[in-house]
Protein backbone atom coordinates (compact mmCIF):
# COMPACT_ATOMS: atom_id res chain seq x y z
CA UNK A 1 0.00 0.00 0.00
CA UNK A 2 2.52 2.56 0.72
CA UNK A 3 4.44 1.95 -2.79
CA UNK A 4 0.63 2.77 -4.00
CA UNK A 5 0.55 5.95 -1.72
CA UNK A 6 3.91 7.19 -2.80
CA UNK A 7 2.74 6.92 -6.53
CA UNK A 8 -0.07 9.51 -5.70
CA UNK A 9 0.60 13.50 -6.75
CA UNK A 10 -0.89 15.92 -4.29
CA UNK A 11 -4.61 16.48 -5.33
CA UNK A 12 -4.60 12.47 -5.69
CA UNK A 13 -3.37 12.45 -1.90
CA UNK A 14 -5.82 15.28 -1.03
CA UNK A 15 -9.01 13.23 -2.06
CA UNK A 16 -7.10 9.63 -0.86
CA UNK A 17 -7.51 11.87 2.88
CA UNK A 18 -10.76 13.05 2.21
CA UNK A 19 -11.69 8.85 1.41
CA UNK A 20 -10.17 8.14 4.96
CA UNK A 21 -12.32 10.08 6.54
CA UNK A 22 -15.38 8.92 5.14
CA UNK A 23 -13.98 5.55 6.83
CA UNK A 24 -13.14 6.66 10.42
CA UNK A 25 -16.64 8.25 10.03
CA UNK A 26 -17.74 4.73 9.65
CA UNK A 27 -18.56 4.98 5.69
CA UNK A 28 -17.56 3.51 3.16
CA UNK A 29 -16.85 5.43 0.30
CA UNK A 30 -17.59 2.43 -2.23
CA UNK A 31 -21.25 0.60 -0.80
CA UNK A 32 -21.89 -2.19 -2.13
CA UNK A 33 -25.38 -0.88 -3.50
CA UNK A 34 -27.71 2.09 -5.19
CA UNK A 35 -31.15 2.46 -4.65
CA UNK A 36 -32.17 4.18 -8.21
CA UNK A 37 -35.78 5.15 -9.20
CA UNK A 38 -35.02 7.05 -12.51
CA UNK A 39 -32.48 8.11 -14.66
CA UNK A 40 -31.79 12.04 -15.19
CA UNK A 41 -33.16 11.62 -18.56
CA UNK A 42 -36.52 10.19 -17.37
CA UNK A 43 -36.46 12.58 -14.56
CA UNK A 44 -36.59 15.25 -17.00
CA UNK A 45 -39.04 14.46 -19.37
CA UNK A 46 -41.51 13.07 -16.87
CA UNK A 47 -41.10 16.83 -15.10
CA UNK A 48 -41.83 18.24 -19.09
CA UNK A 49 -44.70 16.00 -19.57
CA UNK A 50 -46.04 17.48 -16.41
CA UNK A 51 -45.62 14.61 -13.83
CA UNK A 52 -45.65 15.45 -9.96
CA UNK A 53 -42.22 13.82 -9.23
CA UNK A 54 -41.51 13.06 -5.35
CA UNK A 55 -39.14 10.60 -3.62
CA UNK A 56 -36.89 10.42 -6.80
CA UNK A 57 -33.64 8.54 -6.52
CA UNK A 58 -30.81 9.77 -9.03
CA UNK A 59 -27.11 8.72 -9.21
CA UNK A 60 -24.36 9.79 -11.18
CA UNK A 61 -21.33 11.38 -11.09
CA UNK A 62 -20.95 15.08 -9.34
CA UNK A 63 -19.71 17.36 -12.45
CA UNK A 64 -20.16 20.65 -11.08
CA UNK A 65 -20.75 22.08 -6.69
CA UNK A 66 -21.20 25.76 -5.72
CA UNK A 67 -21.85 27.04 -2.07
CA UNK A 68 -23.74 30.49 -1.56
CA UNK A 69 -24.13 30.10 1.72
CA UNK A 70 -26.66 28.06 3.23
CA UNK A 71 -27.95 26.74 -0.29
CA UNK A 72 -25.43 24.25 -2.91
CA UNK A 73 -26.20 24.03 -6.44
CA UNK A 74 -25.00 21.02 -8.60
CA UNK A 75 -25.39 19.32 -11.15
CA UNK A 76 -25.23 15.59 -12.06
CA UNK A 77 -24.29 13.48 -14.76
CA UNK A 78 -25.37 10.24 -15.70
CA UNK A 79 -25.31 7.95 -18.66
CA UNK A 80 -28.19 9.87 -20.22
CA UNK A 81 -28.16 13.77 -19.22
CA UNK A 82 -27.31 16.06 -16.89
CA UNK A 83 -29.78 17.55 -14.21
CA UNK A 84 -29.61 20.09 -11.41
CA UNK A 85 -29.03 19.53 -8.11
CA UNK A 86 -30.29 22.00 -4.72
CA UNK A 87 -29.05 21.31 -1.35
CA UNK A 88 -30.45 23.35 1.32
CA UNK A 89 -28.52 23.50 4.79
CA UNK A 90 -32.08 23.23 6.60
CA UNK A 91 -32.98 20.29 4.45
CA UNK A 92 -30.38 17.95 4.48
CA UNK A 93 -28.94 18.95 7.93
CA UNK A 94 -26.28 20.75 9.15
CA UNK A 95 -23.52 17.81 9.47
CA UNK A 96 -24.22 16.53 5.66
CA UNK A 97 -24.16 20.06 4.30
CA UNK A 98 -20.96 20.25 5.75
CA UNK A 99 -20.01 16.97 4.75
CA UNK A 100 -20.70 17.86 1.20
CA UNK A 101 -18.91 20.58 0.81
CA UNK A 102 -15.57 19.59 2.45
CA UNK A 103 -15.42 15.93 1.66
CA UNK A 104 -17.36 15.49 -1.75
CA UNK A 105 -15.08 15.86 -5.08
CA UNK A 106 -16.09 16.74 -8.66
CA UNK A 107 -15.93 13.21 -10.29
CA UNK A 108 -17.40 11.76 -7.44
CA UNK A 109 -20.49 9.37 -7.70
CA UNK A 110 -23.48 10.47 -5.34
CA UNK A 111 -26.88 9.53 -4.82
CA UNK A 112 -29.72 12.14 -3.92
CA UNK A 113 -33.36 11.57 -3.46
CA UNK A 114 -35.51 14.65 -3.41
CA UNK A 115 -38.70 16.30 -5.26
CA UNK A 116 -38.23 17.85 -8.69
CA UNK A 117 -38.99 21.52 -9.01
CA UNK A 118 -38.44 24.20 -11.24
CA UNK A 119 -36.03 27.39 -9.96
CA UNK A 120 -36.65 30.95 -10.38
CA UNK A 121 -34.09 31.00 -13.70
CA UNK A 122 -36.28 28.16 -15.04
CA UNK A 123 -34.50 25.07 -14.60
CA UNK A 124 -35.68 21.26 -14.09
CA UNK A 125 -33.97 21.02 -10.78
CA UNK A 126 -34.09 17.87 -8.04
CA UNK A 127 -34.21 19.40 -4.34
CA UNK A 128 -32.16 16.95 -2.75
CA UNK A 129 -33.57 15.92 0.75
CA UNK A 130 -31.06 12.85 1.52
CA UNK A 131 -27.88 12.33 -0.46
CA UNK A 132 -25.06 9.41 0.04
CA UNK A 133 -20.97 8.99 -1.38
CA UNK A 134 -21.34 6.16 -3.85
CA UNK A 135 -17.73 5.88 -5.23
CA UNK A 136 -14.84 8.27 -4.14
CA UNK A 137 -12.77 9.17 -7.00
CA UNK A 138 -9.24 9.55 -6.63
CA UNK A 139 -7.86 11.38 -9.81
CA UNK A 140 -9.74 14.48 -10.67
CA UNK A 141 -11.47 14.46 -13.69
CA UNK A 142 -9.73 16.21 -17.13
CA UNK A 143 -9.80 20.07 -17.66
CA UNK A 144 -13.18 20.53 -15.55
CA UNK A 145 -14.61 19.35 -17.95
CA UNK A 146 -13.53 20.80 -20.76
CA UNK A 147 -13.12 18.06 -22.49
CA UNK A 148 -9.44 16.18 -23.79
CA UNK A 149 -7.67 17.54 -26.68
CA UNK A 150 -4.06 15.25 -26.69
CA UNK A 151 -4.67 12.55 -29.37
CA UNK A 152 -2.56 9.87 -27.62
CA UNK A 153 -4.21 10.48 -24.30
CA UNK A 154 -7.44 10.45 -25.99
CA UNK A 155 -6.78 6.87 -27.80
CA UNK A 156 -5.20 5.58 -24.21
CA UNK A 157 -7.26 6.62 -21.67
CA UNK A 158 -10.34 6.75 -23.73
CA UNK A 159 -12.47 5.79 -20.64
CA UNK A 160 -11.76 10.12 -20.10
CA UNK A 161 -11.89 10.80 -23.76
CA UNK A 162 -15.57 9.33 -23.19
CA UNK A 163 -15.92 10.97 -20.27
CA UNK A 164 -15.63 14.41 -21.44
CA UNK A 165 -16.04 14.14 -24.98
CA UNK A 166 -20.07 14.11 -25.24
CA UNK A 167 -19.20 13.64 -29.43
CA UNK A 168 -17.26 10.88 -28.70
CA UNK A 169 -19.82 8.85 -27.18
CA UNK A 170 -22.05 9.28 -29.55
CA UNK A 171 -19.81 7.83 -32.22
CA UNK A 172 -20.06 4.93 -30.53
CA UNK A 173 -23.86 5.25 -29.74
CA UNK A 174 -23.93 4.94 -33.64
CA UNK A 175 -21.66 2.37 -34.18
CA UNK A 176 -24.17 0.22 -31.80
CA UNK A 177 -27.06 1.45 -33.95
CA UNK A 178 -24.73 0.67 -37.41
CA UNK A 179 -24.20 -3.05 -36.14
CA UNK A 180 -27.75 -3.55 -35.01
CA UNK A 181 -29.26 -2.25 -38.17
CA UNK A 182 -26.89 -4.57 -40.01
CA UNK A 183 -27.77 -8.02 -38.08
CA UNK A 184 -31.34 -6.84 -38.45
CA UNK A 185 -31.34 -6.47 -41.79
CA UNK A 186 -29.33 -9.98 -42.49
CA UNK A 187 -31.58 -11.77 -40.03
CA UNK A 188 -34.69 -10.44 -42.17
CA UNK A 189 -33.30 -11.54 -45.20
CA UNK A 190 -32.89 -14.75 -44.26
CA UNK A 191 -29.00 -14.90 -42.82
CA UNK A 192 -28.16 -17.20 -40.36
CA UNK A 193 -25.80 -15.67 -38.28
CA UNK A 194 -22.81 -18.29 -36.90
CA UNK A 195 -19.78 -18.03 -35.31
CA UNK A 196 -16.45 -19.98 -36.91
CA UNK A 197 -12.79 -20.48 -35.19
CA UNK A 198 -10.64 -17.10 -34.16
CA UNK A 199 -7.82 -19.73 -33.64
CA UNK A 200 -7.21 -21.90 -36.93
CA UNK A 201 -4.57 -24.37 -37.91
CA UNK A 202 -4.08 -22.82 -41.48
CA UNK A 203 -5.36 -18.99 -41.89
CA UNK A 204 -6.80 -18.24 -45.10
CA UNK A 205 -9.18 -16.22 -46.91
CA UNK A 206 -7.49 -12.88 -47.40
CA UNK A 207 -4.02 -11.37 -49.15
CA UNK A 208 -2.61 -11.19 -45.27
CA UNK A 209 0.16 -11.74 -42.73
CA UNK A 210 -1.12 -13.52 -40.11
CA UNK A 211 -0.35 -13.56 -35.62
CA UNK A 212 1.02 -16.65 -35.13
CA UNK A 213 0.91 -18.62 -31.66
CA UNK A 214 1.71 -21.65 -30.30
CA UNK A 215 -1.06 -24.20 -28.68
CA UNK A 216 1.35 -25.98 -25.88
CA UNK A 217 -0.39 -29.11 -25.61
CA UNK A 218 -0.92 -30.09 -29.12
CA UNK A 219 2.80 -28.47 -30.09
CA UNK A 220 2.12 -27.17 -33.05
CA UNK A 221 1.73 -23.15 -34.17
CA UNK A 222 -2.00 -22.10 -34.61
CA UNK A 223 -2.84 -18.73 -36.71
CA UNK A 224 -5.44 -15.79 -35.40
CA UNK A 225 -7.60 -15.47 -38.20
CA UNK A 226 -7.54 -13.14 -41.12
CA UNK A 227 -11.15 -13.65 -42.41
CA UNK A 228 -14.01 -15.90 -42.11
CA UNK A 229 -14.19 -17.03 -45.30
CA UNK A 230 -13.71 -20.61 -45.69
CA UNK A 231 -15.19 -21.75 -42.75
CA UNK A 232 -18.20 -19.69 -43.86
CA UNK A 233 -18.11 -21.28 -47.06
CA UNK A 234 -17.22 -25.23 -45.53
CA UNK A 235 -21.38 -23.94 -44.15
CA UNK A 236 -22.91 -23.75 -47.64
CA UNK A 237 -21.29 -27.15 -48.45
CA UNK A 238 -22.88 -28.51 -45.49
CA UNK A 239 -26.05 -26.78 -46.94
CA UNK A 240 -26.59 -23.71 -44.82
CA UNK A 241 -27.46 -21.61 -47.59
CA UNK A 242 -27.78 -18.03 -46.21
CA UNK A 243 -25.13 -17.21 -43.61
CA UNK A 244 -23.24 -14.52 -42.28
CA UNK A 245 -20.75 -13.81 -38.96
CA UNK A 246 -20.02 -9.90 -37.65
CA UNK A 247 -16.47 -10.77 -36.22
CA UNK A 248 -13.11 -9.99 -34.80
CA UNK A 249 -10.33 -10.12 -37.82
CA UNK A 250 -6.60 -9.94 -37.32
CA UNK A 251 -3.82 -8.82 -39.95
CA UNK A 252 -0.38 -8.46 -38.68
CA UNK A 253 -0.02 -5.27 -41.13
CA UNK A 254 0.85 -1.62 -40.62
CA UNK A 255 -1.24 1.20 -38.71
CA UNK A 256 -2.69 3.91 -40.44
CA UNK A 257 -5.89 6.10 -40.66
CA UNK A 258 -8.40 2.97 -42.24
CA UNK A 259 -6.24 0.03 -40.67
CA UNK A 260 -5.67 -1.37 -37.16
CA UNK A 261 -4.00 -5.06 -36.48
CA UNK A 262 -7.52 -6.20 -34.83
CA UNK A 263 -10.85 -4.70 -36.90
CA UNK A 264 -14.45 -6.26 -37.19
CA UNK A 265 -15.59 -7.77 -40.49
CA UNK A 266 -19.04 -8.62 -41.58
CA UNK A 267 -18.91 -11.67 -44.11
CA UNK A 268 -21.89 -13.24 -45.95
CA UNK A 269 -22.95 -15.91 -48.27
CA UNK A 270 -25.63 -16.39 -50.31
CA UNK A 271 -26.13 -19.74 -51.79
CA UNK A 272 -27.57 -18.92 -55.86
CA UNK A 273 -25.96 -15.93 -55.97
CA UNK A 274 -23.13 -14.01 -57.52
CA UNK A 275 -21.57 -10.52 -57.04
CA UNK A 276 -24.33 -8.38 -58.71
CA UNK A 277 -26.80 -10.12 -55.78
CA UNK A 278 -23.62 -8.46 -53.54
CA UNK A 279 -23.89 -5.42 -55.08
CA UNK A 280 -27.84 -5.39 -54.43
CA UNK A 281 -27.25 -6.15 -50.77
CA UNK A 282 -24.36 -3.55 -49.90
CA UNK A 283 -26.41 -0.72 -51.36
CA UNK A 284 -29.24 -1.89 -49.46
CA UNK A 285 -27.38 -2.73 -46.07
CA UNK A 286 -25.71 0.96 -46.31
CA UNK A 287 -29.14 2.24 -46.62
CA UNK A 288 -30.41 0.38 -43.96
CA UNK A 289 -27.19 1.58 -41.07
CA UNK A 290 -27.40 5.33 -42.65
CA UNK A 291 -30.76 5.09 -42.09
CA UNK A 292 -30.52 3.82 -38.12
CA UNK A 293 -27.66 6.31 -37.37
CA UNK A 294 -28.43 9.44 -39.06
CA UNK A 295 -32.26 9.51 -40.23
CA UNK A 296 -31.03 9.69 -43.90
CA UNK A 297 -29.14 8.59 -46.92
CA UNK A 298 -27.44 11.94 -47.61
CA UNK A 299 -24.48 12.43 -45.12
CA UNK A 300 -21.12 14.94 -44.81
CA UNK A 301 -17.96 12.76 -44.94
CA UNK A 302 -14.81 15.26 -44.68
CA UNK A 303 -16.88 17.79 -46.25
CA UNK A 304 -17.88 15.98 -49.10
CA UNK A 305 -22.10 15.46 -49.64
CA UNK A 306 -22.62 11.80 -49.72
CA UNK A 307 -25.63 10.57 -51.23
CA UNK A 308 -26.04 6.79 -50.30
CA UNK A 309 -29.26 6.06 -52.28
CA UNK A 310 -29.45 2.94 -54.38
CA UNK A 311 -28.08 2.33 -56.98
CA UNK A 312 -25.02 3.02 -56.67
CA UNK A 313 -22.60 4.16 -59.82
CA UNK A 314 -20.68 1.26 -61.64
CA UNK A 315 -17.46 0.46 -63.72
CA UNK A 316 -14.72 -1.86 -64.63
CA UNK A 317 -11.35 -1.73 -63.52
CA UNK A 318 -10.11 -1.36 -67.05
CA UNK A 319 -12.33 1.35 -67.68
CA UNK A 320 -11.50 3.52 -64.65
CA UNK A 321 -7.61 2.99 -64.78
CA UNK A 322 -7.63 3.55 -68.79
CA UNK A 323 -9.58 6.91 -68.50
CA UNK A 324 -7.86 8.22 -64.95
CA UNK A 325 -3.81 6.67 -67.04
CA UNK A 326 -4.41 6.41 -70.57
CA UNK A 327 -3.41 2.58 -69.57
CA UNK A 328 -5.46 -0.37 -71.37
CA UNK A 329 -4.61 -3.42 -69.28
CA UNK A 330 -6.50 -5.65 -71.25
CA UNK A 331 -4.29 -4.66 -74.70
CA UNK A 332 -1.27 -5.00 -72.02
CA UNK A 333 -2.19 -8.11 -70.47
CA UNK A 334 0.70 -9.51 -69.47
CA UNK A 335 3.63 -8.03 -66.70
CA UNK A 336 6.44 -7.18 -69.30
CA UNK A 337 3.65 -5.40 -71.61
CA UNK A 338 1.93 -3.36 -68.45
CA UNK A 339 5.41 -2.20 -67.15
CA UNK A 340 6.46 -0.80 -70.58
CA UNK A 341 3.54 1.18 -71.58
CA UNK A 342 4.03 2.74 -67.76
CA UNK A 343 7.56 3.32 -68.69
CA UNK A 344 6.45 4.90 -72.52
CA UNK A 345 3.70 7.07 -70.50
CA UNK A 346 6.19 8.20 -67.97
CA UNK A 347 3.38 6.87 -65.05
CA UNK A 348 5.63 6.83 -61.71
CA UNK A 349 3.98 3.66 -60.31
CA UNK A 350 5.66 1.40 -57.72
CA UNK A 351 6.71 -1.90 -59.17
CA UNK A 352 4.94 -4.94 -58.39
CA UNK A 353 6.04 -8.51 -59.15
CA UNK A 354 3.30 -9.84 -61.06
CA UNK A 355 0.58 -8.49 -63.17
CA UNK A 356 -2.19 -8.33 -61.28
CA UNK A 357 -0.32 -6.59 -58.21
CA UNK A 358 0.55 -4.25 -60.98
CA UNK A 359 -2.52 -3.32 -62.13
CA UNK A 360 -3.76 -3.19 -58.67
CA UNK A 361 -1.48 -0.49 -57.63
CA UNK A 362 -2.18 1.05 -60.88
CA UNK A 363 -5.43 1.37 -60.12
CA UNK A 364 -4.63 2.72 -56.41
CA UNK A 365 -2.64 5.58 -57.59
CA UNK A 366 -4.65 6.63 -60.37
CA UNK A 367 -8.36 5.57 -60.11
CA UNK A 368 -9.04 5.42 -57.07
CA UNK A 369 -8.47 8.68 -55.61
CA UNK A 370 -11.25 10.06 -58.35
CA UNK A 371 -13.85 8.09 -56.51
CA UNK A 372 -15.64 10.06 -54.23
CA UNK A 373 -19.70 8.85 -54.56
CA UNK A 374 -20.18 5.28 -53.24
CA UNK A 375 -19.03 3.40 -56.71
CA UNK A 376 -18.63 -0.30 -57.80
CA UNK A 377 -15.48 -1.04 -59.35
CA UNK A 378 -15.93 -4.79 -61.31
CA UNK A 379 -13.37 -7.27 -62.42
CA UNK A 380 -10.40 -7.42 -60.80
CA UNK A 381 -7.28 -9.51 -62.09
CA UNK A 382 -7.40 -13.14 -61.26
CA UNK A 383 -3.65 -12.91 -59.87
CA UNK A 384 -4.96 -11.16 -56.41
CA UNK A 385 -8.54 -12.84 -56.55
CA UNK A 386 -8.05 -16.64 -55.60
CA UNK A 387 -11.91 -17.14 -54.59
CA UNK A 388 -13.55 -15.51 -57.36
CA UNK A 389 -14.95 -17.34 -60.63
CA UNK A 390 -13.80 -16.06 -63.94
CA UNK A 391 -15.35 -13.78 -66.21
CA UNK A 392 -16.98 -15.76 -69.17
CA UNK A 393 -15.79 -13.43 -71.93
CA UNK A 394 -12.80 -13.36 -74.21
CA UNK A 395 -11.76 -9.38 -73.60
CA UNK A 396 -9.32 -10.53 -71.02
CA UNK A 397 -8.89 -14.15 -69.50
CA UNK A 398 -7.17 -12.85 -66.61
CA UNK A 399 -10.01 -10.65 -64.82
CA UNK A 400 -12.76 -12.71 -62.11
CA UNK A 401 -16.35 -11.59 -61.46
CA UNK A 402 -15.09 -9.61 -58.26
CA UNK A 403 -16.17 -5.73 -56.94
CA UNK A 404 -14.66 -3.69 -54.29
CA UNK A 405 -17.24 -0.46 -53.41
CA UNK A 406 -15.51 2.56 -52.70
CA UNK A 407 -16.28 5.66 -51.68
CA UNK A 408 -13.31 8.74 -50.82
CA UNK A 409 -10.44 6.77 -51.18
CA UNK A 410 -11.77 4.03 -48.58
CA UNK A 411 -12.91 1.04 -49.42
CA UNK A 412 -16.11 -0.18 -48.29
CA UNK A 413 -16.84 -3.59 -49.41
CA UNK A 414 -15.39 -6.83 -51.34
CA UNK A 415 -17.36 -9.23 -52.96
CA UNK A 416 -16.99 -12.31 -55.50
CA UNK A 417 -18.71 -14.80 -57.66
CA UNK A 418 -17.10 -17.56 -55.61
CA UNK A 419 -15.11 -19.99 -57.20
CA UNK A 420 -16.70 -23.69 -56.10
CA UNK A 421 -14.71 -25.98 -58.48
CA UNK A 422 -12.01 -27.45 -56.78
CA UNK A 423 -10.17 -28.24 -59.54
CA UNK A 424 -9.59 -24.44 -60.49
CA UNK A 425 -9.18 -23.73 -57.06
CA UNK A 426 -6.32 -26.11 -56.59
CA UNK A 427 -4.65 -24.37 -59.00
CA UNK A 428 -4.78 -21.27 -57.48
CA UNK A 429 -3.81 -22.09 -54.27
CA UNK A 430 -0.87 -24.01 -56.09
CA UNK A 431 -0.02 -20.46 -58.11
CA UNK A 432 -0.25 -18.48 -54.35
CA UNK A 433 2.43 -20.76 -53.25
CA UNK A 434 4.37 -20.16 -55.97
CA UNK A 435 4.25 -16.54 -54.97
CA UNK A 436 4.86 -17.20 -51.88
CA UNK A 437 7.86 -19.04 -52.27
CA UNK A 438 8.99 -15.87 -54.30
CA UNK A 439 8.36 -13.93 -51.09
CA UNK A 440 4.94 -12.53 -51.26
CA UNK A 441 4.23 -13.25 -46.92
CA UNK A 442 0.73 -12.22 -48.09
CA UNK A 443 0.12 -15.13 -50.96
CA UNK A 444 -2.42 -17.38 -49.96
CA UNK A 445 -1.42 -20.76 -48.42
CA UNK A 446 -2.76 -24.37 -49.91
CA UNK A 447 -5.60 -25.06 -47.85
CA UNK A 448 -6.62 -29.33 -48.89
CA UNK A 449 -9.38 -29.30 -46.64
CA UNK A 450 -10.69 -27.02 -48.11
CA UNK A 451 -10.48 -28.49 -51.27
CA UNK A 452 -12.03 -31.52 -49.82
CA UNK A 453 -15.00 -29.16 -48.90
CA UNK A 454 -15.34 -28.51 -52.43
CA UNK A 455 -15.37 -31.70 -53.71
CA UNK A 456 -18.24 -32.40 -51.81
CA UNK A 457 -20.04 -29.91 -53.21
CA UNK A 458 -20.85 -25.91 -52.85
CA UNK A 459 -23.27 -24.33 -54.66
CA UNK A 460 -23.07 -21.19 -57.10
CA UNK A 461 -22.57 -18.25 -54.37
CA UNK A 462 -21.87 -14.80 -54.32
CA UNK A 463 -20.26 -13.77 -50.98
CA UNK A 464 -19.08 -10.33 -49.31
CA UNK A 465 -16.95 -9.14 -46.80
CA UNK A 466 -17.87 -5.20 -45.71
CA UNK A 467 -15.28 -3.70 -43.00
CA UNK A 468 -17.52 -2.48 -40.06
CA UNK A 469 -15.26 -0.05 -38.80
CA UNK A 470 -14.54 1.69 -42.08
CA UNK A 471 -18.61 1.57 -42.46
CA UNK A 472 -19.13 3.54 -39.06
CA UNK A 473 -15.88 6.00 -40.16
CA UNK A 474 -18.34 7.04 -43.04
CA UNK A 475 -21.61 6.90 -41.78
CA UNK A 476 -20.07 9.43 -38.06
CA UNK A 477 -17.59 11.25 -40.61
CA UNK A 478 -14.82 10.09 -38.96
CA UNK A 479 -11.24 10.37 -40.86
CA UNK A 480 -9.37 7.53 -38.74
CA UNK A 481 -10.02 4.18 -38.14
CA UNK A 482 -8.78 5.20 -34.49
CA UNK A 483 -11.79 7.32 -33.69
CA UNK A 484 -14.43 4.73 -34.07
CA UNK A 485 -12.35 1.72 -32.22
CA UNK A 486 -12.83 2.00 -28.58
CA UNK A 487 -8.97 0.65 -28.07
CA UNK A 488 -7.15 0.61 -31.10
CA UNK A 489 -3.59 -0.54 -31.37
CA UNK A 490 -1.28 2.03 -30.33
CA UNK A 491 2.44 2.92 -30.78
CA UNK A 492 4.76 2.44 -27.78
Amino acid sequence: MDDFLARLNDQEQHRYQKTQRWRARGVNPYPLRVSRTHTARQTLDAFARGEALSGVQLAGRLIALREMGKLAFAHLQDGTAKIQLLFRKDAVGAENYATLVKDFDLGDFIGVEGEIVRTKTGEITLQVTRFELLAKTLSPLPEKWHGLKDTETRYRQRYLDLLSNEPVREIFVKRSKIITAMRTYLDEHGFLEVETPVLQPLYGGGAAEPFVTHHNKLDRDMYLRIADELYLKRLLVGGIERVYEISKDFRNEGIDFKHNPEFTMMECYQAYGDYTTMMTLVEELYAACSLAANGTLQITYQGHAIDLTPPWPRATMRDLILKTSGVDIYADADLPALRQRLAELNLKVEAKPTWGKQVDELFSVFAEPTLIQPTFVMDYPEEISPFAKKKPDTLCARVVERFEAFSLNMELGNAFTELNDPLDQYARFVEQSKQRDAGDKEAHPVDLDFIEALMHGMPPTGGLGVGVDRMVMLLTDQSSIREVILFPQLRT
